[in-house]
């Protein structure tokens, strides 16, 4: 028989052990969002869903719908300066969130110059000048007209369409191709690459915005989709037309939160879980 004080040590060995198997995975998963699903009207017309799909792979999809129709909702694109050569500075979606007081905001369209070569090595930072990539309009002021990707116009009254029915854009911003149309996924989207996305869509009556973030790049959370598979969820979650926007490293879900901007998904750049990348713009939704 052992005497009393190893059995005493290989007790709190052991006990020690329990606590470090069940504490992993906690640490794992600090400062993400817990996988599970959920569904919560957080504003007035504002409902934000989580789910996790683990077909064709793991992946958690962060869903906003939108309704157009809310008293006194507003859209806003992060303003820019047409007369500069590079109309914007870069900032973080909480940033965006924060200084504009939007409701909700997501990482917008691409943009230049961007590089990443390591977690001390690249651009843009907070503050740098960007440029984006594609027509880009902010409450009336068209600050880009660059080539680009299909766009998303957004009418003073919150009318929302992917094709400019007349006048000059109030609200636009470009995305990088078209995912869905007319109900109907657009044919030859890439389906081999795996990445964090982001992407909007429209529902059949124009009276709802859908967003989806979809995290990625990220072992045992969440691997992200091929477009191909972004094009199907954002006609599963109700929208009859999409289009992607700004992914990877970019891909950020922020909500007001009581203490300040909360960010809804597991952004990652330069390959750390919770670091957000600058960007140079956004969606907001305003309620009051």
């Amino acid at each position: 028989m052992q005497p009393k004080h190893k059995r005493v040590r290989n007790l709190i060995l052991v006990l020690l052990s329990v606590c470090c198997l069940c504490g992993l995975p906690l640490l794992y998963y600090a400062g993400r969002p817990i996988p599970r699903e959920m569904r919560e009207e957080m504003f007035p017309g504002i409902t934000y869903y989580r789910r996790v799909h683990f077909t064709p792979h793991l992946m958690v999809a962060h869903i906003l719908a939108v309704d157009l129709t809310t008293p006194d909702l507003r859209i806003i694109i992060t303003p820019g300066d047409p007369d500069a050569d590079q109309p914007l500075t870069a900032r973080t979606t909480s940033q965006f969130l924060d200084e504009f007081g939007a409701t909700v905001a997501i990482n917008g369209s691409g943009f230049t110059p961007w590089y990443s070569y390591g977690l001390f090595d690249f651009y843009p930072h907070v503050g740098d000048p960007v440029t984006p990539i594609g027509l880009v309009a902010s409450q009336g002021v068209v600050y880009s007209q660059s080539a680009g990707g299909p766009v998303l116009y957004l009418s003073e009254r919150n009318l929302a369409s992917f094709n400019l029915v007349d006048g000059s854009p109030y609200n636009a911003i470009a995305g990088d191709r078209m995912l869905v149309v007319g109900r109907t996924v657009v044919e030859g989207l890439d389906d081999g690459r795996i990445a964090p996305r982001t992407a909007v869509g429209i529902d059949a009556g124009g009276a709802r915005l859908i967003f989806i973030i979809i995290d990625g790049r990220q072992a045992f959370y969440s691997q992200g989709a091929t477009l191909a598979e972004l094009a199907e969820l954002m006609l599963y979650y109700g929208s009859t037309d999409a289009m992607s926007l700004d992914g990877g490293g970019s891909s950020t879900m922020v909500v007001r939160g009581p203490l300040g901007p909360q960010v809804m998904n597991s952004p990652i750049d330069a390959n750390i879980p919770g670091r957000e990348r600058p960007v140079a713009t956004h969606i907001g939704v305003y309620v009051p």
